[in-house]
């Protein structure tokens, strides 16, 4: 009985602080709930493979492998995660909320265990251990535990297209200012001229880097906790309630789901083929790591400027009509530059940063992209289980991640790479060739996924929005 008087007390107070009209305090504290997310996520993208193959010496093979072993585990404990969220009573704050402030230290002790340059001489075995241990640990477990609560609570902050949309952008711009503290700034710390002129990574400057972000995700989690607010009520009754066959069943028959899906994976491993060779070409191949910083600042700057005015050509244009003309954008500009094969840094930067403008649309836009989907499974279903969407979303995300890191590292094994062949002339221009041809054909497969298989075009959208209204007003 007291259990179902603190239930009611809870959603009474939940009801009370729902009153808080949607505001700049909502963005603001949603932005820095992924300015958080992303203070772990980048420098485990950017850093971790080159630690582990220059720092550790594991060979590149060994360690894409691994990180793609890891995100297998994904397929659990996301989806197991969404479930608890879509299932968890509503407290005051409400019912994902309360999930970022849990698991807000576990996520930053373990990002910063992953880099342990003290272990540079052991053995092996003991080098790759801790390296899926942490991994695993640091992704599967502590990043899945906030990121999936904190995903699914855009669609509990507002039941609009227009501010869901202004979540995803300000999500987007938290992001990037974490981009810019770790690509932009680390790489001009963190690496140290050797006695050969080149640009060696040092191990201890990661390992104190991370050190310093894991703090101050933690402290940007709270301030997220502290300003967002949760006002829409989600259907969860029994009602609505199905069982996760049933709820697989209903997502992977649908259109729009499989139709992000597709594109997402695709997003991911563009975007991180991308970002991860630049890691290997900027100090191997033009042996400047100042551009390798630069390039990151203006991919940044290009994604702020976007912010500000993508949620208003989107809603003229529609999020997956202008998501598959940057797609084009950005296979134009890649395919140019493996056809010239620059020796030019700054022509590079260029082309990359034309591409990184393509990649941004959809970047912007995704997370709005998918709370579209939950909307059109509802009106189509009666079921709605954001956390479980959301997880399974994310889930493909890690696919994503994972493929990337094992493409990396087996393209990067083919071409001869180690540490002691890391300058060769024959290995540096197979890396460049990685760097500008696969990221291409990314592009374009990712425009054909947007193009001919999601099927959310702004009508559709807008239509399903007033359906959704028009249901809770009936309520």
């Amino acid at each position: 009985m007291s259990k179902t008087t603190d239930q009611s007390a809870a959603l009474a107070q939940f009801r009370e602080n729902a009153k808080r009209p949607f505001g700049m305090r909502d963005k603001i504290g949603y932005a820095a709930g992924d300015f958080a997310n992303d203070l772990t996520f980048v420098i485990a993208a950017l850093f971790m493979m080159k630690f582990y193959t220059d720092v550790m010496g594991v060979s590149a093979a060994v360690v894409g492998l691994l990180m793609m072993a890891a995100k297998v585990v994904d397929a659990f404990t996301d989806v197991a995660m969404g479930q608890i969220a879509d299932r968890s009573r509503y407290t005051a704050q409400g019912k994902f909320k309360p999930w970022i402030l849990r698991f807000s230290g576990p996520v930053a002790v373990a990002s910063f265990l992953i880099f342990a340059p003290y272990l540079a001489n052991a053995s092996m075995g003991l080098k790759i251990f801790w390296m899926f241990f942490t991994y695993l640990l640091w992704g599967s477990v502590c990043y899945t535990g906030v990121n999936i609560p904190y995903g699914s609570m855009a669609s509990a902050m507002s039941d609009q297209p227009e501010e869901r949309q202004m979540l995803s952008t300000w999500r987007n711009i938290g992001a990037t200012v974490a981009q810019i503290i770790i690509a932009v700034v680390l790489p001009l710390i963190v690496y140290n001229t050797d006695a050969a002129g080149h640009q060696v990574l040092n191990g201890n400057k990661v390992m104190m880097a991370s050190l310093v972000c894991s703090i101050m995700a933690v402290i940007v989690y709270i301030v997220c906790y502290r300003l967002c607010t949760e006002r829409v009520e989600l259907v969860n009754d029994k009602e609505h309630q199905k069982s996760t066959v049933a709820l697989f069943g209903i997502l992977f028959t649908n259109r729009a789901f499989l139709g992000i899906i597709i594109s997402a994976l695709l997003l991911l491993i563009t975007q991180l083929v991308l970002t991860g060779i630049g890691n290997y070409i900027y100090p191997n191949y033009f042996g400047n790591t100042v551009m390798l910083s630069m390039s990151a600042l203006l991919g940044c700057a290009i994604v702020l400027v976007l912010s500000t005015f993508v949620t208003k050509l989107s809603d003229k244009v529609g999020k997956k009509e202008l998501s598959a003309i940057g797609a084009c954008i950005g296979a134009v500009m890649l395919f140019l530059a493996f056809i010239i094969h620059t020796h030019n840094v700054v022509v590079y930067v260029v082309i990359y940063s034309i591409a990184y403008l393509g990649l941004g649309f959809f970047n912007l836009m995704c997370w709005a992209m998918i709370i579209d989907v939950i909307d059109d499974i509802q009106v189509r279903t009666g079921t709605r289980s954001d956390g479980t969407v959301y997880s399974v979303y994310s889930f493909a995300r890690k696919l994503g991640q994972a493929a990337s890191n094992g493409l990396i590292g087996a393209l990067l094994s083919i071409v001869g790479y180690t540490k002691d062949t890391a300058f060769d002339e024959g290995v540096v221009n197979g890396i460049y060739t990685l760097g500008t041809l696969i990221p291409a054909i990314g592009f374009v497969l990712m425009a054909l996924a947007l193009i001919f298989i999601y099927p959310l075009t702004k009508k559709r959208v807008n239509e399903n929005a007033a359906k959704l209204r028009e249901i809770r007003g009936e309520k």
